[in-house]
């Protein structure tokens, strides 16, 4: 097939957006298809060396960004762009066959050229890869104008959590499809060194904003340390970076935790894979988090997992299984507290993950792929829905 995936940001912006687009569209490429990528994100920020993305993998970018500051991923005019991406490939010969929309809880781009690609007659699916969240009544209104449900597009998303709120608008007679993210198992598995019982190493992978709630795990561990024994040294890392990168030092100074609390800043895969053949636990305190494919990452080297009950993780991590699930921030200061002071807890849920793989990978979720671009082709032969 030849295929083009339409989506506000991709590398070299680093986010779990931009990597999963690039590792479906890498796949992709693998499995015998042509892959291209339309997007609004820069190629490189200004005086810095091209974007190793493009070219890579014999995947085509198309890169329809604006001069704006920041390198924001935001251009008025990249709807016309698109549709001249797609008439050429119709003149040449070689129209696209599939047109996937990744779009998150802001995507104009996403969302303006959703129709467009529809209207090109070319299968259209847009996957939403997060929480619509507070802004579930902003979308409804959108729909009310714009008449989003009614396009002749297959909507998904990347789980059961994500799904709500779009069928709730879209009502019950029109399909929202999951289409999780994809992880390669195997990739992941780490061999984990020695380790002392009584020392636990706990580990967060996040971008540093609000939305993620970096601060609210400081808390959490704040909380759990003066309730761990002080025989048990606790130790924390936090991976990643983001504009709440100040705040976070500002909190640790004033609460004494720059001894055992780390920012690591950004780390490569497989720098955080080396992280984790150290690690005893890994923490993800977002309530807004779609899927978690950083959880999902930690679980498959056989990291427990302790996260939010209503967020996308419950999805691939049962309570008591492959960690443990918290309802409020209390309670996830109580997991921390449990797997910290229960060693054997710990050893039985890592032993589990290590030796179970997920049910998510990308085996599976290319077949899903496919068998959804099916479905967008029939949709779009059957018009606009009523």
């Amino acid at each position: 097939m030849k295929i083009v995936h339409l989506s506000d940001c991709y590398l070299p912006r680093l986010g779990g957006i931009e990597m999963q687009v690039r590792d479906l569209a890498r796949r992709q490429h693998a499995a015998g298809h042509e892959v291209h990528v339309i997007t609004t994100t820069p190629a490189a920020p200004r005086g810095r060396r091209p974007a190793e993305a493009d070219g890579l993998d014999g995947i085509t970018v198309h890169r329809l960004a604006a001069d704006l500051p920041y390198e924001l991923p935001v251009n008025l005019r990249a709807p016309g762009g698109v549709r001249a991406v797609l008439e050429q490939a119709r003149t040449q010969g070689r129209p696209f066959e599939a047109a996937h929309v990744h779009a998150g809880v802001v995507s104009p781009f996403a969302f303006s050229v959703a129709k467009v690609a529809a209207e090109a007659k070319v299968p259209t699916v847009i996957t939403l890869h997060c929480l619509w969240g507070y802004l579930t009544p902003a979308f409804r209104l959108l729909d009310g104008r714009s008449h989003w449900s009614k396009w002749p597009v297959v909507f998904s998303a990347v789980s059961e959590v994500a799904a709500l709120p779009v069928r709730r608008i879209v009502g019950p007679g029109i399909d929202v499809e999951i289409l999780p993210n994809g992880i390669e198992a195997k990739e992941w598995q780490v061999e984990p060194l020695p380790r002392d019982p009584n020392d636990v190493l706990i580990v967060g992978v996040m971008r540093l904003a609000a939305r993620k709630r970096p601060l609210q795990m400081l808390r959490a561990l704040r909380e759990a340390r003066d309730l761990v024994p002080a025989s048990v040294q606790m130790r924390a890392q936090i991976i990643g970076e983001g504009p709440e990168r100040r705040s976070l030092e500002r909190y640790l100074a004033r609460a004494g935790m720059e001894s055992w609390v780390q920012l690591t800043g950004r780390l490569t895969r497989d720098e955080i894979r080396e992280v984790y053949r150290r690690a005893d636990l890994f923490v993800a305190p977002a309530n807004l988090e779609s899927f978690g494919i950083a959880a999902l990452e930690a679980r498959s080297a056989g990291l427990p997992v302790v996260a939010k009950a209503n967020s996308g993780i419950r999805e691939f991590v049962a309570h008591e299984v492959e960690g443990l699930l918290a309802a409020t921030d209390a309670e996830l200061a109580g997991a921390l507290v449990r797997l910290c002071r229960d060693a054997e807890l710990r050893n039985r849920i890592a032993e589990h993950n290590r030796s179970v793989p997920p049910s998510v990978t990308w085996d599976g979720v290319l077949l899903r792929t496919d068998a959804i671009y099916a479905q967008a082709a029939r949709q779009l032969a059957a018009g606009p829905r009523p």
